[in-house]
Formats: C-alpha cells, structure tokens, sequence
C-alpha cells in the first residue's frame, strides 16, 4: 500500500469551463487518468489537496466524481480555493452516498490513519492575505490544528497537505506556517500553484519540506508520498 498526492485537476464534466485554452492542459483528463492508473493500484490512497471540480452546486460535480471514482485507489480530498460547490461534509457524504460513490474521503476537522501515515490537512489561505480576511486565516489555522491533533491521535505521522501554500516565494503565512512548527510536522503537500508560479515555489522553510503537487506542474501524475 502506497501513499500519493495530486492537486488542482480542475475537473468540468458538467460545466463550460475547459482547462485545455491554457498551455500544457490539452487532453488532461485523458492523461490524467493514464497516468494516475499506471502508477497507484487499488490498495494505495491518494490525497487530493484542492481545485477538484469547476462546478458552483455540488449537483454540477457528479460526472467529475464518477470520472475520480473510476480511478484506481482510495482518494482522500480536501478544499480549494475554486471548490464553491463545497457544503457541509454531511451534505458531500450523503451525495456520495446517494450516488454510489464509495472510495472518496472527506478531510475536513479530521485525520485519516493511511499505512502508518496520519493523513491532515485543511485549504489554508491566501499568503498575503489583507487584514479583512483575517478571521478567515484564523479559522484555517484552527482548522489546521483541529486536523493535526487528530492526526496525532490516531498515531501515525501526521504528514500535512493543504491547498494554499504556507510559504511562497518572500511570503511566510505565519498563522499557518506556525502551527506547522508547534508540531513538528516535517512534510507539507499543497497545490494552488500553476505555470510560471513555480518558480517562486518553496522546497524547504525551516526544517520543513514542501512538495508542490498542481497536477501540471508534476505532469499530471499522482506524486509517491510515503510507502
């Protein structure tokens, strides 16, 4: 069993908004899937740090769902920034439950116990966000510690994916980056970041790694986390 993680796939089955005008995207859901089942199996996990689907209602999702739950493994998903179709996490379980949709986890509060592995996270916020957003980065940051905690719990190594990334570039979001710290967490998954964006994408910040997995930006392709 196996550990991966892939970010921002951006899915739009059921609604106009197709990723293939930008540069590097064509056909991504095709390779996406070639990709994803040539390297995890049925017994791996993956998590997904964000940006799963364009849809606005969680109604528009369905078809990008299907399409994630056809893939191999079991996935665990957590929220992005363009993930509006994002309600309660009893309504997202009782849709999947509606519609059969059986090998998808919701990280949202909690952990998840994966092969030694405690799988914790939340979306973050924005780096340099403006004072106005500040209750919002404060509960993220609650957020965030709610899900380490219980990742520390289960008693595997909590290993933190997250969808903004905590550093980037000269930013240090310290209300996110600190709770990192006070847990000595030493690898973080994010997303959000795209094109030329990753040049300004951080690898390592006081003793922690950081591991961009934006699916064009790791030739969408799940990245081997932990085995």
């Amino acid at each position: 069993m196996a550990l991966y993680s892939i970010s921002d796939l951006h899915l739009s089955f059921s609604c106009d908004k197709p990723m293939d005008i930008f540069r590097g995207w064509e056909n991504h859901t095709d390779r996406l899937a070639a990709n994803w089942n040539r390297v995890v199996t049925d017994d791996d996990t993956v998590v997904l740090p964000g940006d799963f689907s364009w849809g606005l209602k969680i109604e528009e999702t369905l078809k990008d769902f299907e399409f994630l739950s056809k893939l191999n493994g079991k996935k665990i998903i957590l929220k992005g920034n363009h993930d509006l179709w994002w309600g309660t996490k009893k309504k997202i379980l009782e849709f999947f439950e509606k519609n059969d949709i059986n090998n998808i986890e919701i990280l949202f509060n909690n952990a998840f116990l994966v092969d030694g592995v405690s799988v914790c996270g939340s979306r973050g916020w924005f780096i340099d966000s403006p004072e106005s957003d500040k209750k919002i980065l404060l509960r993220e940051a609650a957020r965030l510690e709610t899900s380490i905690k219980a990742g520390i719990e289960l008693g595997g190594e909590p290993i933190v994916f997250i969808h903004y990334p905590p550093v980037y570039g000269d930013f240090v979001c310290r209300e996110i980056f600190d709770i990192i710290k006070k847990y000595d967490i030493k690898k973080v998954y994010h997303g959000h970041i795209h094109g030329a964006g990753l040049n300004k994408s951080v690898s390592h910040f006081e003793g922690v790694d950081f591991k961009l997995v934006s699916c064009d930006c790791v030739d969408f392709t799940p990245v081997f986390v932990k085995k």
